[in-house]
């Protein structure tokens, strides 16, 4: 790909219009072969990467990554928000017990066998790292694997009309709820590897308070915004729809969502837990289907380009087998899958409520996306992971994310025979 000094503003279009096109394309055929679309734009995100046709910036360093890396954020924040505007409140209450077990053992699970795996790799000389490394790679390990990716789940659940379910409604809410989960541990990871990064013991700063502070901060932010935008909201929106209800109503809706989106960034929580959150409030106003008409064009023009950008993030070469140094990250990766696969898939067995098909919420937990590749860069940076293990781990997450639309695909379409079936029978 050529380099050069700025993106001008017709590369820029160039490279937005060949994402659009690629996106839609490969999408609508991912659909003619009976698979949600979203596994189509991943797969046109791989297909335009560095690796492959080399057509959009797809690393750090491409001139343009930045800027389509930010548009990707938008698009990610503007489906949580679609995502929330199709959900109740009260029905993500009714499903909330159950959804803070299937995320904690969500975090927990994958966490315990994540560390656990390099101390097997370690072991049996399938890694080689110093004695002093051990512990710390084997927790940034573990914590790279909790992450769940919201964005991926929601979509597929989204592109199957499946949001309504009850299946979606844990799996979206333990989903958020894991994303809190996340960000504590990502505090906490991030702490422990900076410290030991300016060459201090590793656990420096990081204090049952701070923790504590942190949670604090991140469940504040989300009981707050959503009581307090549940009382405000309805009063700013009537006086929109006064005035203009056609335009004005979603035009500010999308404001209100970056609003939110940017104070949740200010107590610490990723934009798509605040974008989400708005639309749980909004959803409750008269001019929810009003705003509903007016997102849903622009969150189609903007989500692709996230999708893209996380599909465009895979690095092919790592998985060639003709490469001897790949044997080993394969090896890894595979290893690293499993436990992946493992740890979330049974976090839907936790389900204590009847008639909820366990393993629909156990698959829709597992996709790792760009939350897993956020764990994985901050070990590269700071020296935690060599370049064998980061490629082992980017693998990780590559397969975790690519498996799950065609799954969730194939288990609906299984439970609606069986529900024929059963009818038929009566």
């Amino acid at each position: 790909m050529e380099y050069i000094e700025h993106l001008s503003v017709e590369k820029f279009i160039l490279y937005l219009l060949i994402i659009l096109v690629f996106a839609k394309a490969f999408g609508r055929l991912a659909e003619k072969i009976g698979q949600p679309s979203v596994l189509g734009e991943l797969l046109a995100g791989v297909v335009l990467s560095a690796g492959v046709l080399a057509l959009i910036p797809s690393t750090e360093g491409m001139v343009g990554y930045d800027v389509f890396h930010l548009l990707a954020e938008v698009g990610v924040v503007l489906l949580l928000f679609e995502i929330g505007l199709e959900t109740r409140i009260a029905d993500l209450i009714k499903v909330g017990p159950v959804s803070g077990l299937v995320a904690i053992v969500g975090v927990v699970l994958p966490f315990v066998l994540g560390y656990f795996s390099i101390i097997y790799f370690q072991k049996f000389a399938i890694l080689s790292l110093e004695a002093s490394m051990v512990g710390l790679v084997a927790i940034v390990t573990g914590a790279t694997l909790t992450a769940t990716s919201v964005g991926i789940t929601a979509r597929v659940l989204s592109d199957l009309d499946r949001l309504q379910t009850k299946e979606a409604r844990i799996v979206l809410t333990a989903a958020i709820i894991d994303d809190v989960l996340g960000l504590i541990i990502l505090g906490v990871v991030s702490g422990i590897v900076s410290s030991f990064g300016s060459g201090g013991a590793g656990t420096e700063g990081i204090t049952l308070g701070s923790v504590a502070v942190i949670t604090a901060k991140a469940f504040g932010f989300l009981a707050v915004s959503i009581v307090l935008g549940r009382i405000i909201a309805p009063k700013i929106f009537g006086f929109f729809a006064r005035i203009d209800r056609n335009n004005l109503v979603w035009i500010m809706a999308i404001a209100f969502c970056f609003v939110y989106a940017y104070c949740s960034n200010l107590f610490s929580l990723a934009p798509i837990v605040g974008a989400f959150a708005a639309g749980l409030v909004l959803r409750e106003t008269d001019q929810f289907k009003t705003i509903e008409d007016g997102i849903k064009p622009v969150s189609h023009f903007f989500a692709p380009i996230f999708f893209v950008m996380v599909g465009a993030a895979v690095d092919l070469s790592v998985f060639n087998p003709f490469v001897s140094e790949n044997i080993m990250v394969i090896s890894i990766a595979l290893i690293l899958f499993v436990v992946a696969v493992v740890g979330k898939y049974a976090s839907g067995y936790v389900v204590y409520e009847k008639g909820v098909r366990k393993s629909i919420i156990g698959v829709g937990m597992i996709p790792r996306g760009e939350v897993g590749l956020i764990f994985a860069k901050i070990g590269l940076v700071h020296g935690v992971f060599k370049t064998d293990l980061f490629s082992a781990v980017t693998a990780m997450v590559i397969l975790t994310t690519f498996i799950v639309p065609p799954l969730l695909k194939w288990m609906f379409e299984n439970e609606s025979k069986e529900r024929k079936l059963a009818e038929s029978t009566v």
